[in-house]
């Protein structure tokens, strides 16, 4: 070895230690020094595209991994990396390409047999992804990420019972775990307990999962309470079976509960399957004085002389175009803007309301000139206060996000609009209605990702079809 290989060496093993401290462009700054006194440094280059991906620079991170593959083929792990970030930007034929080459230099690699079956489930060549999952699996039985993949393909083709089994492998509430240091519920008896659903995931999922507190009392709780986002406080001090509701962004009080639970652990131990979810509706109510105020705020809108005469007494319909953005599949499920739903408010003899919040939000102001579209938004605080309004509504459209759960958990009617890559597991495959919300969800799916112009012709025809038949 040359003393200039031996001096690279050493910037290498620096920049290592940056990347395991998260210090990533310190790393990077590492590694092109390495590079710089040996070009030939293959596992250089593939860390220096490790960092520059944690970056967010993926162009040159492309091209220091191929770099690193050009002195050094047959590194699987190299071709692993490759690959996920092609499969990021959905490059994915090359994507395919850089998981299956990976294969054959290592047909034992378990990661690259779970990442090739999350690409094909993207792809919906599901058989071929569950061949992959479970050849992961049969290589490392313990694999929990390759178990989380796997449970997504069953849980949205509504393969519930194994389906369930394998989310249960997820690891995001570890935090949570060691918080409440109390023993968690896994399915024994809960005659004469106090259960405490604990908080997971989103606002969506808390609202879609917090009906399971029927189902604990049903099983012999005495009493159920939630922790849950801040956010939701005011709405789930409303729900009839659950007794307490503790915000994260308080102080959690001496625990008075003898087990707890991660609240998407609960259709597990619940025992759901498709035929016997827990769906009565409505399981959450908005503030009856709420309802009422919001009932004058929309009908001074409504009433308002400026308006045609149509749109006094129109049909009352609420939008909500965009997500979170920071959603990992955001670019998907949400509509580019406000503008993509310009056929619709267009309508005649509709009122819209915007309850638009975050993302978006700015957007009414700008709405085409001869549309109708009052904003809401502004006086939203919390999900309390949008429930308050969606009962004052007549259907409420929007993209996949949390206030679909909301409007469909109050027993309204809610039109969602999904897209077709990583469609979410719980609206199942291919269908237009959803089972966890009977009757009153209705669903809008892409043919082909990111065609939005299909999904919005189909909903202007049924707003149409709703339009004539409340006019008759």
């Amino acid at each position: 070895m040359t003393s200039a290989q031996i001096a690279a060496r050493k910037l290498f093993e620096e920049s290592s230690a940056l990347l395991v401290a998260r210090e990533f462009a310190a790393a990077a700054t590492r590694l092109r020094q390495a590079i710089l006194l040996w070009p030939e440094f293959a596992e250089a280059h593939a860390n220096l595209g490790f960092a520059l991906e944690q970056l967010g620079e993926r162009c040159a991170a492309e091209e220091a991994y191929i770099t690193s593959l050009r002195w050094q083929p047959q590194q699987a792990q190299t071709h692993l990396n490759l690959g996920a970030l092609l499969a990021e930007q959905m490059r994915h034929d090359e994507a395919e390409a850089c998981y299956r080459r990976a294969l054959q230099i290592d047909a034992r690699n378990a990661v690259a047999w779970s990442n090739l079956g999350v690409l094909l489930a993207c792809l919906r060549r599901d058989a071929e992804a569950e061949q992959c999952y479970r050849q992961a699996l049969q290589l490392q039985p313990d694999y929990a990420t390759a178990h989380f993949n796997f449970a997504y393909l069953l849980l949205r083709a509504g393969r519930y019972e194994e389906g369930w089994a394998h989310f249960e492998w997820r690891d995001w509430y570890a935090q949570l775990d060691a918080l409440l240091a109390s023993p968690r519920w896994r399915g024994e008896s809960l005659q004469g307990k106090r259960v405490l659903i604990g908080i997971e995931a989103g606002h969506g999922d808390m609202i879609q999962f917090c009906r399971y507190a029927r189902s604990l009392k049903a099983l012999g709780a005495t009493r159920v309470s939630i922790l849950c986002h801040p956010a939701l406080q005011r709405l789930f001090s409303q729900a009839a079976d659950i007794d307490v509701v503790l915000p994260l962004d308080a102080a959690l009080p001496t625990p008075d509960w003898d087990v707890w639970v991660p609240a998407l652990s609960l259709p597990y131990y619940c025992q759901s399957r498709l035929d016997n979810l827990p769906a009565e509706l409505p399981y959450l109510h908005a503030d009856a004085d709420d309802i009422a105020e919001r009932a004058r705020q929309i009908s001074a809108l409504t009433g308002s002389a400026d308006l045609p005469v149509g749109l006094r007494v129109g049909l009352r319909v609420g939008l909500v175009w965009r997500g979170n953005p920071r959603f990992e599949n955001d670019a998907q499920r949400s509509l580019p803007s406000l503008d993509s739903l310009r056929t619709l408010i267009e309508l005649p003899g509709i009122n819209f309301f915007s309850l638009q919040k975050g993302a978006g939000e700015d957007e009414v102001a700008k709405a085409p000139r001869g549309t109708w579209i009052h904003d809401l938004a502004p006086s939203i605080q919390d999900f309390a206060d949008t429930a308050a309004i969606i009962m004052n509504l007549d259907l409420l459209i929007c993209v996949d996000t949390a206030v679909a759960h909301l409007a469909a958990s109050l027993g309204k009617p809610c039109w969602v609009l999904l897209p077709d890559y990583k469609t979410d597991w719980r609206w199942l495959n291919q269908r237009s209605d959803s089972p966890w919300y009977p009757e009153v969800i209705k669903l809008f799916r892409q043919q082909k990702a990111g065609e939005w112009d299909s999904v919005i012709t189909a909903v202007r025809l049924a707003l149409l079809e709703q339009l004539a038949a409340t006019t008759r």
